[in-house]
């Protein structure tokens, strides 16, 4: 009965639409065209790096104005995170391909995702209007990776567009409309609002504060919004515009400040009419999740053998804070030497401060690591003082890059003995306390002057040795090679004979 009352009371809603494909294959520039804004511009590097959400709108065949709301998913192969919640968040796909570039390694990625979460997917063929731009080939290369188009062997719809010139965009938000009609996308306004947090940070004046999007319902001024055991009340609403608003409904992004705590990104939320009751839920969340997290202390407290590298993280956003975990993870030590491993001691949102910096201990070896975020000048000064290094970056392989570096500097080095040379003694000659002379021929590698041996009787070794002289054809020399016969003057407090072998080796550190 509840289920029939409930789709008598649900209304159609605006499509959720998310953006995906390869970096640079212009997934920004199309929603800068679509909202008239500018994004790019104010991302480092061109590259989107936390997850946004806009609400446009378009009319459809019939003339009607109809909303739109879009999702901007970054293209960095480290954000495939945010991309694949982008992708549970949102009802339609818009696979970016650039018809200059072709399918890329992140667009069979994005197709990849796409294709799990089971969405409904619009091809959009990028950069139309560029001098190397090849349509047709675009849709060869897509249905060789098994992403057919309709008129090319399947029911993918798509669009030949450019986002810098506008080109073919309405009849991309056309199809987004008629795919939205076809899917018939509804919901219940009359319900209290849930729906996924996409983004949270923390802002110096007002505290914490979350990007929502609702999935379903009615968010109104007055009721308390719960995010796991986070709360807030929704006296501060935004919309996506920044303007204060009281009142939001389904598939409309919202922020809205005051937090008691940073809720965890792709999140849901659910909100409640009284405060009590949100704090009820809120209560029970947490007893649930305790048992989880104690399993989980203890599987970490495994590979103790290994070094571990303590890292401090800070960054703008929960967003990138997330990705960024997810590159430390995957940077490991050379498969034959599973010795060091990074852990994450303390992570947070905003600047470095001088607390962040005295709530570490003294390890020399921390790496405080800085995304998109400043350093106050006491934690500059304080972190000098221990010793430590503040490092700060603005793009993600850059930070990468440089961890895997900080990797191999910092983790133990295994030291390991290669055998260079190896020589038969064929005569002893005369002998002091410590030093003999003695004849013989390199069997194998080669013998150098100075270099340390090892004395071997029968396949044992008895002793060590340092070749003080070296001598072919009574001519002094620094190498004997593979098949040459030499003198050498010895240095050694063991007596060597006719038939040892000396063992020529270096000590390297791997």
């Amino acid at each position: 009965m509840e289920e029939k009352n409930q789709k008598q009371n649900s209304v159609v809603r605006a499509p959720v639409v998310v953006i995906m494909g390869h970096i640079d294959h212009g997934k920004s520039t199309l929603l800068d065209y679509i909202r008239k804004t500018n994004v790019v511009d104010g991302e480092t590097g061109g590259i989107t790096q936390r997850i946004s959400a806009y609400e446009v709108l378009h009319k459809d065949e019939a003339g009607v104005e109809k909303k739109i709301t879009f999702l901007d998913t970054p293209g960095h192969e480290a954000f495939s995170k945010m991309r694949e919640r982008g992708a549970q968040i949102a009802d339609i796909a818009i696979l970016v391909v650039s018809a200059e570039d072709g399918v890329k390694p992140q667009t069979i990625e994005a197709w990849k995702t796409i294709n799990e979460s089971g969405l409904p997917c619009i091809v959009a063929i990028n950069k139309i209007d560029k001098p190397g731009a090849n349509i047709e080939k675009t849709k060869t290369e897509l249905a060789e990776n098994e992403i057919y188009l309709e008129n090319y062997g399947g029911k993918i719809p798509y669009a030949e567009i450019s986002a810098k010139a506008g080109t073919g965009v309405d009849s991309l938000l056309s199809l987004i409309l008629i795919l939205a009609e076809m899917e018939n996308f509804t919901g219940v306004m009359a319900e209290n609002a849930s729906g996924f947090v996409l983004e949270a940070n923390l802002d110096s004046k007002r505290g914490i504060e979350a990007t929502l999007l609702i999935k379903n319902g009615c968010l109104k001024s007055g009721m308390t919004v719960v995010v796991e055991d986070s709360i807030c009340s929704t006296r501060i609403m935004e919309n996506f515009k920044g303007a204060m608003i009281k009142e939001a409904t389904i598939s409309s992004p919202v922020r809205i400040v005051g937090f008691d705590k940073m809720p965890r990104v792709g999140a849901e939320f659910k909100t409640f009419d009284k405060k009590s009751d949100a704090e009820k839920f809120a209560k029970e969340w947490k007893l649930k999740n305790v048992e989880k997290s104690q399993e989980k202390s203890q599987s970490s407290a495994e590979n103790l053998d290994k070094k571990i590298i303590p890292i401090m993280l800070k960054a703008d956003v929960a967003g990138s804070l997330e990705a960024i975990e997810k590159e430390i993870a995957k940077i490991k030590c050379k498969e034959e030497i599973q010795n060091a491993e990074f852990k994450i001691i303390s992570k947070g949102v905003g600047a470095i401060t001088l607390s962040d910096i005295k709530s570490l201990s003294t390890n020399g070896d921390i790496l405080i690591v800085g995304f998109n975020v400043k350093a106050d000048k006491s934690a500059i000064e304080e972190a000098e003082r221990r010793g430590v290094v503040i490092s700060q970056f603005e793009i993600i392989y850059k930070l990468t890059e440089w961890l895997e570096e900080q990797m191999e500097i910092l983790r133990p080095k295994i030291e390991t003995v290669e055998t260079t040379g190896r020589a038969k003694i064929i005569r002893a000659f005369s002998r002091t306390k410590e030093r003999q002379i003695v004849g013989g021929k390199v069997t194998t590698g080669q013998i150098n002057l100075n270099s340390t041996v090892k004395i071997m009787r029968r396949e044992f070794e008895i002793g060590k040795g340092k070749i003080v002289n070296l001598e072919k054809g009574k001519v002094k020399t620094s190498t004997a090679l593979e098949g040459e016969e030499f003198g050498m003057m010895i240095e050694s407090k063991i007596e060597i004979a006719a038939g040892d072998v000396l063992e020529s080796f270096s000590i390297i550190k791997k």
